[in-house]
């Protein structure tokens, strides 16, 4: 039986390689175009098209694939989006990929500033943001562009998919993914599709940033570190596990979505 996936974040925490990781395994046809991103249940009006509409825009390309994809980062982000896609899909599966927050803030600094949205500097982005949220032109994008702490409290978005959707669910961290080719094929598993299957490129950094980025003093990454105490804390505890980030103090590694 066919069903189907959605890949609803979190921005800037690698969900352009799952999305490759997804779409590489002859069992899962991922949604097209993938960019930009289909985002149907962002829309009200796009989300009453009903499923025949959705199937024949974004799978047309589909043959008997088990599963079918779309990876649409905003999503976490709005509770009415879990609503919009059970009404159309029923009981799909929901996959969410998560980073370190301080990497993932980091990553969309310099995401935000290769396309020139942003102009100043790293560190004083993130004191700023420590003060609360910074202003940004709803006319221009439709997400802010400045979101860069605010993002990476993952419990604040993930309780309205898992209110939904439950044992659906599925949450996974970049660090591990990209790290151990056999949580590849774990994650093939539980989406119920062969998980012997190995993508050649399974572990190779995609849609990386270009914009290098400065090193932050010490007394600001504690201070990162403590605005996401809590939120890390109350993660581990939903997940029942211990966050991969938790083994170290702010060391980054790449820049990828």
């Amino acid at each position: 039986m066919t069903r189907h996936l959605l890949v609803v974040g979190a921005q800037r925490c690698g969900t352009t390689y799952l999305h490759d990781l997804l779409a590489a395994h002859p069992q899962i046809a991922m949604a097209r175009p993938a960019r930009p991103e289909p985002k149907v249940f962002l829309s009200a009006e796009l989300s009453a098209r009903g499923l025949e509409w959705y199937e024949r825009t974004y799978f047309a390309h589909a043959g008997d694939e088990l599963v079918l994809g779309e990876k649409s980062t905003s999503y976490l982000e709005y509770a009415e989006a879990a609503d919009r896609a059970a009404a159309m899909l029923g009981d799909p599966l929901i996959l969410a990929q998560l980073r370190d927050p301080v990497e993932r803030a980091m990553s969309h600094w310099a995401f935000s500033t290769d396309g020139g949205l942003e102009t100043r500097p790293l560190a004083e982005v993130l004191e700023a943001n420590l003060e609360g949220p910074l202003p940004w032109d709803p006319e221009r994008t439709s997400v802010s562009p400045y979101a860069y702490l605010e993002r990476g409290r993952y419990i604040d978005y993930l309780r309205p998919w898992l209110d939904r959707f439950g044992d659906d669910v599925t949450v996974v961290f970049l660090d591990e993914m990209r790290g151990d080719p056999a949580r590849v094929g774990e994650l093939y598993g539980t989406l119920g599709v062969d998980p012997g299957f190995r993508p050649p490129a399974a572990g190779v950094p995609v849609n990386e940033s270009r914009q290098p980025r400065p090193e932050l003093d010490a007394d600001l990454l504690d201070r990162l570190r403590e605005y996401y105490h809590k939120s890390d804390q109350e993660l581990s505890d939903l997940l029942g596990r211990t966050l991969p980030w938790s083994r170290h103090t702010g060391t980054t590694e790449g820049t990828q979505q």
